[in-house]
Formats: structure tokens, C-alpha cells, sequence
């Protein structure tokens, strides 16, 4: 069993989960927004000899951020003009399932969709998940998931997205977690751990798709990106990216790991990531220390992706029957309205969507977790929020997390 290198405090769940991941795992690391998930933590990190984690990875395959570096200024813009902006990125930018941009301009000819990737699939199974990507290619989601515009320290105006590969990663995970356990592609199964492979047919195959969904990824979040960079006026100057529910071959202690990150952002030394925080406060733009400690080598050179959850949606937001006008409250959450207006208020951001699940309150501080990382990163820009657009609390999302 290999040591843990555990980051900041965490309940004894979390730490239960790790440890049980770390009986199978090489070496472990579990980072300060750290919390409990499907067998393997949220925030926790794993290193496997050429084997990959299936619920590691997640469901979101290749969840993560973008940011782009603006040439404009937040001077700028007048309090009024930012409202358009707001409500500009609401109507141009599809959120949740269904694509309902202003402009069908996604990139739905991506290289990607002619990769040899797909003939790893069936034609009956690549045909129709070739038209689901495609048809979701450029949509953010629900749940955490945002498009959010921020000025740094600086005055400079920075766009930021988070999100990952929709429902074609979904459908990957899926599938593959199906076939481990001997089942039918496309049957529901329970969440159990799946290490594949890479030497067997059946981890050679996932580890082509789940690449293949980071680079999905990729060219959704970097679309939509752009696209909130057009609305401003504006022209990228710098674009930071990474995934943080991925894994990737690496050398760690001078031998090549299969490393899965699931909710932790990559951070070799210079390596640069963009973490946000809640959609009341401040996002930071950092980079992997130089120093290259002890510290970062037990992180896997790793560090956080977000503030980290201290709720659940449903302790936030209360328990929800049905959807759409047909929604209703079951229970209530310890999260109202009024406490979210009451923290939103001073800040001046200017929301458009979230719900209650997604409230400051349901997570922990930023400038805490970053401090429990100690010196394993650097922060650079601190990116404090202008707008913040998300889906609505009644958007049906299957792939929200």
C-alpha cells in the first residue's frame, strides 16, 4: 500500500476513500478541495504501472478550465454595458443539453471527428455518438459548470469556462465501466473501481477514447472562450488550459505512470492552470513552483482545481422532485435565496443562472485551500469575478458533474 500525501484536513470518509484507493495504487495524493466521491475522491490524485482508472477519470471525462488573457481594459465598460454583456453570453452560449446558440457556429468539423479513434467503437455505437457530440459540441452544462468574465489585479479583463466532454464522455465512461464488469455496452451499472489495461484490448481502446474526449473537450472550451472573447470586443492574448478528470502517461520517481487525476489541475513547476472559485469570489491564474519539493513530487506535481465542495447539492439546495414546471420542493436546503443574494450583494458580480446548489456558502474558501498547498504553487493573477453566467436551478442536465 502506498503513503498518502494529504493536503489540507478532510472528513474521515474522504480519507477512507483514499486510503482504499492507495491499496491498489502506487502513490497517492489527495489535494486541499478534496471530498468525498465515487471511489476515488474528489481532489485525489493516483498512479497505476500502465493501468487506467475508469471511475478515476469520472464520468466527465476531461472536465476542466480555460482562461483567456483580453487586451481590454475593465474601465472599459460601464456598469450598464457589462448587464449586455451578461445577458449576451446568456443568449449566445448554450447551457445544459441541447444546443441553443444565437450562431450554430460550433466547430462541429473538428479534426477530432475523423480521428481512428472511432473505429474502435462499433458503427452502430461511433454512428450515433458521433451525432451527439457533434449536436453538444459547445454546450457548457449545468451544475458548477460556468462561463465567467474577470478583471485582474491589473485592470485586465479575463474570460474563464469550465466544463468537460458532455455527453460523449459520459457515454464513453459508461460503456467502459459496462464492459468491465461484463456487461452490454450501454447497460447502467453500479460505480465500482475498473482498472484497465493498457496492454489489454480493452484498456487500449478506452485510453484512445477517453483522448479523444480531452481533445472534445478542448475544442468546446476553447470555442465557447472565444466566443465570450468576440462579445467583449476583445482579442486573446494568452490562453491557459487544462483538464482536471484525466489521466495521463508521466515519469514520476524515474519510472512512466498511468497518473489519474480526478478533480486536481496538473502543476509541474511553471506549468500554468487556471482554479476558480465559487461564483462569489475571486479565481486565481497559477503555476507549478519552480523550487520542484518534496512536497510537489509526493502532489504528483498536482495541485487544486476549484475551493472544494464542504456540502452536498442537496444539503445546499434542499431535495427536488420532477423538472421544469413541474419541479417542486421536497425538503428544504440550510442554502436560501436571501443568504445568496446577502453574499452576491456586496460583491457587485452579475449573475445569470446558478442555483442554490451552487452557492458560496456550499463551498469552501479559495485563499484557504491554495494556503494549505503551501509553497508547491505560485499564484500569479488573482481574477476577481465581473460576471458570472451558469445554468438555470431547473436546466435538466444528465452530465452536469
Amino acid at each position: 500500500m502506498s503513503h498518502p500525501t494529504v493536503f489540507g484536513t478532510h472528513d474521515d470518509k474522504t480519507l477512507a476513500q483514499l486510503t482504499d484507493v492507495a491499496s491498489r495504487a502506487e502513490r497517492v495524493a489527495l489535494m486541499a478541495d478534496g471530498h468525498l466521491g465515487y471511489v476515488m475522491p474528489i481532489g485525489g490524485v493516483a498512479a497505476y504501472r500502465n493501468k487506467a482508472s475508469v471511475v478515476g477519470v469520472g464520468f466527465d471525462i476531461a472536465c476542466g478550465n480555460a482562461a483567456i488573457r483580453t487586451d481590454r481594459r475593465v474601465e472599459e465598460f460601464t456598469g450598464r454595458q457589462w448587464t449586455n454583456i451578461a445577458d449576451e453570453i446568456a443568449r449566445s452560449i448554450a447551457f445544459g443539453v441541447g444546443r441553443t446558440n444565437k450562431q450554430d457556429d460550433a466547430p462541429v468539423d473538428h479534426p477530432l471527428f475523423a480521428s481512428d479513434a472511432w473505429q474502435l467503437l462499433t458503427p452502430s455505437v461511433s454512428g450515433a455518438l458521433k451525432q451527439k457530440a457533434r449536436a453538444q459540441l459547445g454546450t457548457v452544462g449545468s451544475g458548477n459548470h460556468y462561463v465567467d468574465v474577470f478583471t485582474d489585479e491589473t485592470g485586465v479583463v479575463w474570460v474563464g469556462v469550465h466544463f468537460g466532454s458532455r455527453g460523449f464522455g459520459h457515454t464513453i465512461a459508461s460503456g467502459f465501466l459496462a464492459l468491465s464488469q461484463n456487461k452490454p455496452w450501454g447497460e447502467r451499472v453500479k460505480e465500482s473501481e475498473a482498472l484497465l489495461d493498457l496492454a489489454d484490448p480493452l484498456g487500449h481502446d478506452y485510453w484512445h477514447l477517453m483522448n479523444l474526449a480531452g481533445e472534445y473537450a478542448y475544442a468546446g472550451r476553447e470555442y465557447v472562450a472565444r466566443k465570450v472573447v468576440g462579445i467583449l470586443g476583445g482579442t486573446e492574448q494568452e490562453l491557459i488550459h487544462n483538464h482536471h478528470n484525466f489521466a495521463w502517461k508521466e515519469t514520476h520517481g524515474g519510472e512512466e505512470l498511468i497518473v489519474v487525476r480526478k478533480g486536481a489541475t496538473p502543476a509541474f513547476p511553471g506549468q500554468k492552470g487556471f482554479v476558480g472559485g465559487s461564483m462569489g469570489d475571486n479565481s486565481v491564474i497559477l503555476e507549478g513552483s519552480p523550487a520542484d519539493s518534496d512536497a510537489q513530487r509526493g502532489a504528483m506535481y498536482s495541485t487544486v482545481h476549484g475551493a472544494g465542495r464542504v456540502m452536498s447539492r442537496t444539503q445546499a439546495a434542499g431535495k427536488f422532485k420532477g423538472w421544469g414546471a413541474k419541479r417542486h420542493l421536497v425538503s428544504p436546503g440550510v442554502i436560501s435565496q436571501e443568504m445568496l443574494d446577502d453574499w452576491l450583494r456586496p460583491t457587485g458580480v452579475i449573475l445569470r443562472g446558478g442555483g442554490l446548489d451552487e452557492a458560496p456558502q456550499a463551498y469552501r474558501r479559495l485563499p484557504d485551500v491554495l494556503a494549505a498547498q503551501g509553497d508547491t504553487v505560485k499564484v500569479l493573477h488573482t481574477l476577481k469575478p465581473i460576471v458570472v453566467v451558469m445554468a438555470g436551478a431547473n436546466e435538466v442536465d444528465p452530465y452536469k458533474d
